[in-house]
């Protein structure tokens, strides 16, 4: 296995573009990596994340699913209709709100879901290796406090152009 280590120098210091860079070329990489796993499945990264999501947070609205997996209504509707033909999930109505839709995976999709999600999460581990669990932790802590700046900026933005 090749780790490229990137030098660390006073000459070259880290700034806030340089970071955005880095983040969105790993993004990018690890992306790639995990469209390529889930495609050997036959299945589209949308639906893989709307798969992973129901396995993990049980029953939920089509709009909630999105919410979770950040992608707009129409794409879900999508993910939806196609996992609904594969037979992995089906739509119910809600107990006490007719009016609401619910999906939901199906034995089969569970089935398939929980195997794909095991093999996924253990090459994902191979991949995050590279770090030590002290790395990972930090790396960990340290997107989410710039995701919340990131977020509280933008937030700033809008309040100030309207």
């Amino acid at each position: 296995m090749i780790v490229r280590r990137s030098k660390d120098s006073i000459a070259d210091p880290t700034t806030g573009p340089k970071l955005w860079v880095v983040l969105a070329r790993a993004y990018k990489s690890f992306a790639a990596f995990i469209e390529s796993s889930v495609e050997a499945e036959g299945l589209g990264l949308s639906d893989f994340m709307v798969l992973e999501v129901l396995l993990h947070k049980g029953p939920m609205t089509i709009s909630a699913i999105g919410e979770k997996v950040l992608l707009a209504n129409a794409s879900m509707t999508s993910a939806v209709d196609r996992l609904d033909k594969l037979g992995f999930v089906i739509r119910k109505s809600h107990e006490t709100d007719r009016r609401v839709r619910m999906v939901e995976l199906t034995t089969n999709g569970r089935a398939f879901i929980s195997d794909l999600y095991e093999r996924h999460a253990k090459e994902l581990e191979e991949v995050a290796s590279v770090l030590t669990r002290e790395e990972q932790a930090q790396l960990r802590s340290s997107l989410k406090k710039l995701g919340f700046s990131a977020k509280e900026a933008a937030e700033r933005k809008r309040a100030v152009a309207r």
